[in-house]
């Protein structure tokens, strides 16, 4: 692996000649992995508070300034993005227990969505919270709401600049009257009630300067009484013994019971709980991290569970409060052809969903488990539901590629649904467009979904610009939504394929588990499938192929290229983990060991990690590689911008041939969650008129 010195090194283009900024480096830092020494030239740039790194970042983003800034139409493209994105966005209505109907909105152009109340469904609404003024700039985000059982209070979490840190602030409800609590450094967290406070998660106080990389360790659950400060917190449960362990609070709206459910270190939760009125020591319920176990609510001394406990797509079972142990439960609603992948109350009965070929299904049951009828939706897409056991009214929201998020009120009696909102963008014809469901072979024969969206009349002649995504990954299924990105892309004649990779739990554990550790080159290579069926299908070419992945999708896209750099002509790795040696020593980069497995689990798993990490397996020997746009934020503590500094510096230093290799740096944003809409789009114009300019398009709108 090369090292730097000198001010700048050339890339090898004769043509148009990209000057990189030489990255701090340290030639004799490496690694030994079971007897492999690992060379870590770029070990400095995990730095990033450090002067060296910080001048390395304000020459990368001039750099890569220089280089959008020349192309003529990117100002074009934020201007139609600003276009695209200013429209009315409403969220569903919740109905409270004093009788209103709270509901989060975006008038258009607002860095974050408003959330207001009101008497009844289309009435005059209230602004109950606008997180727009907690910031001039937009970065402080609404992470949550959580209202105490009697209405009285009202907590909310933010975060700031995008960092997973939170901040829980109350108010009093029905004066919005701002109180003193303030909680600070707490992390994956609600706010679950208990009389005239609240419990809540969160880690000890950080180190000066490495609050956004150092591991967190240690996550403990705090009570909090209303109008005391945090110093007075209650510490409620901690596990000394296993530090890396995640711990969360689940209260009922009985407020008799505490839940703690744990993870981070199997692929699913342990769970026990304790009971608040009468004492007594935790009952556990499941002393493993084995299985997926969610608690879907607490109703009549009954606790509703869904699991994949001897149920890989998940079955939901009742435990009795009085024998809540894991060999007591009952099973209520089976499993099934799909997944299973939520339930909720609605009056006397239950919604419980369903994922088919990742797409969303509901179905109303009995409390009993007993089918009354499915839902019936106008398209297939992605579903949210608001319903309550404390009344039978019930509103859901339906949105797909082409069907913008339409909101329907639903008769529990009847079954039928009524339109109370729709969505449109001026000058788009969502009926210009279409998508359809394909099943292609991966390297191993298995048959991988994709959705491919595009306008009507396009044809099959092998030059169309495609624009394929995927994520592969814990657990987390790709389901069809509107992106208003998206439609600048489908109406310039790209063509949206979004892959559901194995990794994935698009059809359930078995699905995810061959996606993970030892298989996980299997999500690359259905990935490496997705793009060889679509120019054998005669969609498109090697010469009109991007690729684009975040997180974990960050790895897929760098992985993928690193493996067959013939296949695409741009590559966007977003915020991606591409040093799969050491991602486990960062923040929370150990919970992702039950996907990934370890540097130092073993030979063989270190053997394997190093065989596709995409820091370590750049080419340096002239294979060309596809213009790749590297992003990642300052204050991305979910992976930290260290993934991305190295990986772009190495890219930097190699022979991959002419196309540039540029990395964008964002500044006061983290992970992607909560990104103001002046952030948003900025990074899409950036990255579109990148992949345009290196496909050779112009935009036409």
């Amino acid at each position: 692996m090369s090292t730097l010195t000198g001010a700048f090194v050339a890339s090898c283009s004769s043509s148009s000649k990209i000057e990189y900024p030489a990255a701090p480096t340290d030639a004799t830092v490496s690694d030994d992995y079971f007897g492999t020494k690992v060379a870590d030239p770029y070990r400095p740039l995990e730095n990033d508070t450090a002067p060296a790194t910080l001048e390395w970042v304000k020459a990368e983003n001039a750099v890569t300034e220089e280089y959008l800034s020349k192309i003529p139409f990117r100002s074009q493209i934020r201007e139609r993005l600003s276009h695209l994105n200013n429209y009315k966005k409403t969220g569903l209505p919740s109905k409270a227990k004093d009788g209103k109907y709270y509901y989060y909105e975006n008038d258009g152009l607002q860095n974050q969505s408003v959330l207001y109340r009101t008497d009844s469904i289309g009435g005059a609404p209230e602004v109950f919270l606008d997180p727009n003024t907690l910031s001039d700039d937009g970065t402080v985000a609404l992470q949550g709401v959580s209202r105490s059982n009697d209405g009285k209070y009202t907590a909310y979490i933010v975060s700031r600049s995008g960092s997973d840190w939170n901040e829980i602030f109350v108010m009093d409800t029905e004066s919005k009257k701002l109180l003193e609590d303030h909680i600070e450094w707490a992390k994956f967290t609600g706010a679950d009630w208990q009389g005239d406070g609240f419990y809540y998660s969160a880690y000890p106080r950080p180190e000066k300067g490495k609050e956004f990389s150092n591991a967190n360790e240690n996550h403990q659950i705090y009570y909090h009484k209303i109008g005391t400060p945090q110093s007075s917190d209650r510490l409620v449960y901690e596990d000394k013994d296993h530090p890396l362990h995640f711990h969360s609070a689940y209260v009922p709206e009985s407020e008799d019971l505490l839940f703690v459910i744990g993870g981070g270190e199997g692929v699913g939760s342990s769970l026990m709980v304790k009971n608040l009125k009468t004492g007594g020591d935790w009952i556990i319920m499941e002393p493993t991290q084995d299985y997926d176990i969610s608690i879907m609510d607490v109703v009549d001394g009954k606790i509703y569970i869904m699991t994949n406990w001897n149920a890989p797509k998940n079955r939901l079972m009742v435990a009795d409060v009085k024998a809540p142990q894991r060999q007591n439960w009952k099973e209520l609603v089976p499993e099934g052809e799909g997944v299973m992948t939520g339930m909720q109350f609605a009056g006397d009965k239950m919604i419980v969903y369903f994922e088919k070929d990742a797409s969303d299904h509901a179905y109303v049951y009995s409390r009993d488990g007993k089918l009354i009828r499915e839902m019936e939706f106008p398209t297939f897409g992605s579903v949210g539901i608001s319903s309550s056991k404390d009344h039978n009214e019930v509103y859901y929201a339906l949105t797909s590629f082409t069907y913008p998020s339409t909101r329907f009120s639903y008769d529990l009696e009847t079954g039928e649904s009524k339109v109370i909102g729709t969505t449109e963008i001026e000058g788009v014809n969502m009926d210009d467009y279409v998508t359809e469901q394909v099943f292609y072979p991966s390297a191993d024969g298995t048959k991988i979904p994709m959705f491919i969206t595009y306008k009507k009349g396009l044809e099959k002649n092998s030059k169309n610009p495609v624009y394929l995504y995927g994520y592969g990954g814990f657990n987390v299924s790709l389901t069809p939504g509107f992106s208003a990105q998206r439609m600048l892309w489908l109406e310039n004649g790209g063509i949206y394929a979004q892959a559901n990779l194995r990794g994935g739990s698009e059809y359930g554990e078995e699905w995810h588990l061959a996606g993970t550790k030892q298989n996980k080159m299997n999500v690359f290579n259905d990935f490496i499938g997705a793009a060889e069926y679509l120019i054998n299908e005669g969609w498109t070419s090697p010469e009109h192929l991007a690729i684009v992945g975040g997180s974990n999708g960050g790895l897929l896209v760098g992985a993928t290229v690193n493996l067959r750099p013939d296949l695409f002509k741009v590559a966007i790795p977003e915020v991606g983990v591409m040093d799969m040696m050491r991602y486990h020593l960062f923040t929370i980069g150990w919970n992702w060991a039950s996907d990934y497995g370890t540097s130092a689990d073993s030979k063989e798993m270190a053997d394997y990690l190093l065989s596709y990490s995409p820091l370590h397996n750049i080419k340096n020997d002239g294979t060309p590689y596809p213009a790749i746009l590297v992003t990642t934020a300052d204050h991305d503590d979910r992976v930290v911008p260290a993934h991305s500094f190295k990986y772009a510096a190495t890219l930097q230093a190699s022979d991959t041939g002419d196309a540039p290799k540029l990395i964008r740096i964002d500044s006061k944003a983290g992970h992607g969650g909560g990104k103001p809409m002046s952030k948003v789009i900025d990074e899409n114009t950036d990255i579109y008129s990148f992949i345009f300019k290196n496909l050779g398009m112009t935009p036409v709108k």
